[in-house]
């Protein structure tokens, strides 16, 4: 295959496992309150730890997991309690967050756009930024196709379609600051506390898969692929 064909295939395989476009009102919802200039840092910074975090992985494999002596299923499961944890807060916030708005953006200059901005930053990127965006099933495939490039053009083919993906991502979050002034202050309190039910329901599943891959026939195949086609 040439390296047009690796990039673009790769290039599609990550962007449907992170997918971007779907994470865009998890994203506003887990930022609301942020004022806007430091809600877009929080999208850079996040875009370029993704691609950092895909490129660490694509040329290492899966050495750190095996130097620590961690399993897949072990990262599903304490990547699905930290999402987990993230939608409860979400699910039981009642306002205080989007109330704070208005005051933390009015005071914010420069230097405190970039502090506050690394708060969240700080705050979000894990459970967001791994395991919801860079979760194993991005790793696997980052790992796979790293295995399966012979020869350095096609490892750059590789690299560039990690960094096209990674900008596909930070495109999509800067939407968000939209998405928050079209719904206003009553809409994102409810897409808060819808998502974060939504994002309890996917821990749970991230859960469910890790539990599934660490037994044997304590999950039935139902729960891990409930909508599969047969």
């Amino acid at each position: 295959m040439s390296q047009l064909g690796v990039a673009v295939n790769f290039f599609i395989a990550l962007f449907a496992l992170i997918d971007p476009i779907g994470t865009v009102p998890m994203f506003a919802a887990a930022t609301v309150g942020v004022p806007r200039a430091a809600q877009r840092r929080v999208a850079v910074y996040i875009s370029l730890f993704a691609a950092g975090f895909l490129a660490f992985f694509y040329v290492t494999g899966t050495g750190i997991l095996q130097f620590f002596g961690i399993s897949m299923p072990a990262f599903r499961i304490a990547g699905g309690l930290m999402l987990l944890l993230l939608g409860l807060k979400m699910a039981g916030d009642s306002g205080e967050l989007i109330e704070a708005a208005d005051v933390l953006t009015a005071d914010a200059g420069l230097d405190d756009t970039k502090a506050d901005a690394r708060r969240h930053f700080e705050r979000l990127i894990v459970p967001f930024g791994v395991p919801l965006l860079v979760g194993p099933g991005a790793i696997s495939t980052v790992v796979i196709y790293a295995s399966e490039a012979d020869d350095w053009t096609n490892r750059l083919a590789g690299l560039a379609a990690i960094v096209a993906v990674s900008i596909s991502v930070l495109a999509a979050f800067l939407l968000s600051g939209f998405i928050g002034k079209v719904l206003g202050k009553t809409g994102m309190m409810i897409v808060v506390r819808v998502l974060g039910l939504v994002l309890c329901a996917m821990a749970v599943q991230f859960i469910i898969v890790g539990l599934s891959g660490a037994t044997v026939g304590l999950i039935r195949g139902s729960a891990v692929h409930p909508w599969q086609t047969r």
